[in-house]
């Protein structure tokens, strides 16, 4: 028997057609740099695309059964065998709390493989169905890769359980060649790592299973290309050999890494200077160990920069408007006079799709442990809901709609239309966004505690109750969320219409524009707007102002 791919993950594959480069940010917490020994790592999906949330139970399958593999428009690529049992899943999270995000960073585009008939969302989600724990998953993926060829161009894998984390890079063997060469690198306990669309695993050592897995031809594959030469008496590194650094994925990827790591571990003092492509900086290491232990709440925060309070602050400057809004047009890169410019690319975009953050605890039975805490649109105006990896339902609001056609019923479109709409005056209604959602966040964290006692009772009293309590708290809480974001819609459309602002009584007041914009407008056309008498044939900008 034949069985369709039924992808939870159809919004990456919607993504993989629709977005450019330089898209999605991963940061990975092991157990000892979080403060109640939580795993987690997150994921930004970055496109413009309508992402559709799913789940999948758990399935048996027969002996010789098969599972077609397809793209999203429904193509058939090619046949895999099936196996007998799969996992449950939610988002990107399965019911053992096994958790995988990717960051792409292409590399070098002729090792892309088109005969390839794995992707790199097929592995994820594959990965998620047939393995327990995050070294299971490597295997899983690896063993697909050999067997069945990889089609996707580099990926950075993010891959969680509740005891380890890993970082996995891989890369094709270009047109009609074998498998793939990766390296897996185990995330020291007490360290946190990133992730941003660039290769960062350099070095790695050859001798120690426990903590390094790597493709057997990971360095050969390297010198039979010219990307390595042994003689050289420099140390074989993946990230230089298959995604050599240039300006461009430095200022664009490096960056989100340095400011991952700039607020995480202020006392290391790093310099932007390598993400600027200063010729002899020194890189950023794989990982670090953060000033304090996070909570998910600061893992919450870290997900939300536009580089603030540093010199690539897109809050500031005439480029970020008479309210300061962070957010740049696309494309990312612009000419003029045949000269190359280029935008910051902050962790918080606009094209975000969706985000979540993961948290995965060995203390607790699988259904409680995993909470895969899930957001749509950008990370600055989301808020995380949770969802428990033992729930058996979604809120319908994250799992209905389509970029073609707004609709209040859709959480993403609800998410987009509020952070939009903010964006005309961002100074004034970016407060009253972030309020509701410190209010709410904070909410769920302080209630988690008594949540998840309940929870616990029920799984040695009840266990087929324990599903129904996790999926009726998270699905009623996801819907209530988007109702309150409905709410907030509908508020900041009717106080901030028309350039107006509405005080307490409902009336319209004139606000106008902050000083310091109104002097680069005087500066950029003196004299122009000077109320001012003046001479028959003076023109206005002989006026001073």
């Amino acid at each position: 028997m034949k069985i369709l791919i039924s992808t939870v993950l159809i919004f990456l594959i919607t993504l993989s057609a629709t977005v450019p480069s330089q898209a999605c940010s991963s940061l990975l917490v092991t157990k000892g740099a979080s403060q109640d020994g939580s795993v987690m790592i997150t994921y930004t999906c970055d496109g413009e695309f309508h992402p559709i949330l799913e789940n999948r139970p758990a399935a048996d399958y027969h002996p010789g059964d098969s599972l077609e593999i397809t793209d999203w428009r429904g193509k058939t690529y090619g046949v895999i065998d099936q196996v007998e049992h799969t996992y449950a899943v939610v988002g990107m999270m399965n019911e053992h709390q096994l958790a995988i995000g990717e960051t792409t960073f292409d590399g070098r585009k002729e090792l892309h493989n088109p005969d390839g008939l794995l992707s790199y969302w097929d592995l994820i989600d594959l990965a998620l169905q047939r393995a327990r724990t995050a070294r299971e998953a490597i295997t899983v993926m690896t063993d697909l890769v050999a067997e069945y060829g990889y089609r996707s161009t580099g990926e950075s894998f993010s891959i969680a359980d509740p005891h380890e984390v890993w970082i996995m890079e891989m890369i094709g063997p270009g047109e009609g060649g074998p498998g793939a060469q990766w390296v897996a690198l185990r995330v020291p306990d007490g360290y946190i790592a990133a992730h941003a669309n660039k290769a960062r695993i350099g070095t790695f050592p050859t001798d120690d299973p426990q903590n390094c897995l790597y493709s057997e031809n990971v360095m050969s594959f390297a010198v039979d290309k010219g990307y390595y030469d042994p003689k050289s008496g420099e140390p074989f590194s993946f990230c230089d050999a298959y995604c050599p650094a240039d300006p461009n994925n430095l200022k664009f990827c490096e960056t989100r890494v340095w400011s991952f790591f700039r607020r995480a571990a202020p006392s290391l003092n790093l310099s932007p200077d390598y993400n600027r492509a200063v010729k002899g900086a020194e890189r950023y290491p794989l990982w670090i160990k953060p000033d304090k232990k996070l909570t998910v709440g600061d893992v919450f925060s870290l997900m939300r920069d536009h580089y603030e309070g540093t010199e690539f602050d897109l809050t500031q400057g005439i480029d970020a408007g008479p309210y300061g809004c962070p957010y740049r047009w696309r494309p990312l890169t612009w000419t003029i006079d045949s000269v190359e410019y280029g935008w910051e690319r902050a962790i918080s975009t606009q094209q975000t799709a969706y985000s979540f953050v993961s948290q995965s605890r060995s203390w607790m039975v699988n259904a409680v442990g995993g909470v895969f805490w899930y957001g749509v649109d950008d990370t600055w105006t989301t808020c995380y809901t949770p969802l428990y990896c033992g729930i058996s339902a979604l809120p319908k609001s994250y799992t209905v709609g389509s970029g073609q056609e707004f609709s209040w019923e859709s959480a993403w479109w609800v998410f987009n239309l509020a952070a939009n709409y903010a964006n005309l005056k961002y100074s004034y209604m970016m407060p009253e966004i972030q309020a509701l959602r410190e209010e709410i966040e904070g909410n769920y964290l302080k209630l988690q505690p008594a949540v998840e006692k309940q929870a616990l009772s029920l799984a040695q009293s009840d266990p087929q109750m324990l599903t129904q309590f996790l999926t009726d708290y998270s699905v009623s809480h996801g819907e209530q969320l988007v109702e309150r974001w409905r709410e907030l819609t509908r508020h900041l459309i009717t106080k901030y219409n028309d350039g107006y602002v509405k005080d307490e009584t409902g009336r319209a007041r004139d606000k106008g524009y902050p000083e310091g914009w109104l002097r680069q407008v005087l500066k950029e056309r003196p004299g122009h707007f000077r109320l001012k008498e003046r001479e028959p044939g003076v023109p206005e900008s002989r006026l001073t102002d």
